[in-house]
């Protein structure tokens, strides 16, 4: 009897925690520490450091951030990407070029043509298919949520307009 009322009182307590609905979790890494335990985003924490945006992007936010991968670093030649590090207003208008103020999640990205980044451009939102492209860059991941913000991954690295609002279609990208 008494292993009997035992195990009635133990799946009354499932259903019951069944039945509770559960809570998101909120992610406890910031938008750099998400990116940098990725292990993909080398060449992008590099690229924060030198431009000082480290500490920006641990900030309050929120942020979405268009994120480059290692591999889309290694689009851009050597060269150029050697000058690009050293020239710290340069690099910086590039990476806040990346970053758009607010959480927009993917659900939100496809019903946009375009969006306000940091940097003051506008890029340009493109949905073929299954496939949305930020200004020619593809978005290979999304919703990497961090807790200041969301990371959406690209496979290259796009690169402001000089002196426009909207970038072109043909844009330059790596």
């Amino acid at each position: 009897m008494t292993k009997s009322i035992s195990f009635l009182l133990m799946l009354f307590g499932f259903t019951i925690a069944a039945s509770v609905p559960s809570r998101a979790v909120v992610p406890d890494k910031d938008i750099v520490e998400t990116a940098v335990a990725a292990g993909n985003f080398k060449t992008l924490a590099t690229a924060l450091t030198e431009a000082g945006l480290i500490e920006t992007l641990k900030g309050k936010g929120p942020f979405t951030v268009f994120a480059p991968t290692d591999e889309a670093f290694a689009k851009i030649p050597k060269a150029d990407l050697d000058k690009l590090l050293k020239d710290k207003e340069a690099l910086t208008k590039v990476l806040l070029y990346h970053v758009v103020s607010g959480k927009v999640m993917s659900t939100d990205v496809v019903k946009l043509k375009s969006a306000k980044t940091v940097q003051g451009s506008d890029v340009k939102i493109v949905v073929k298919g299954k496939d949305v492209m930020i200004n020619g860059a593809k978005v290979v991941t999304v919703d990497i949520e961090a807790s200041n913000g969301v990371i959406h991954v690209i496979d290259s690295v796009i690169m402001p307009p000089a002196g426009r609002k909207m970038a072109p279609k043909g844009e330059k990208k790596y």
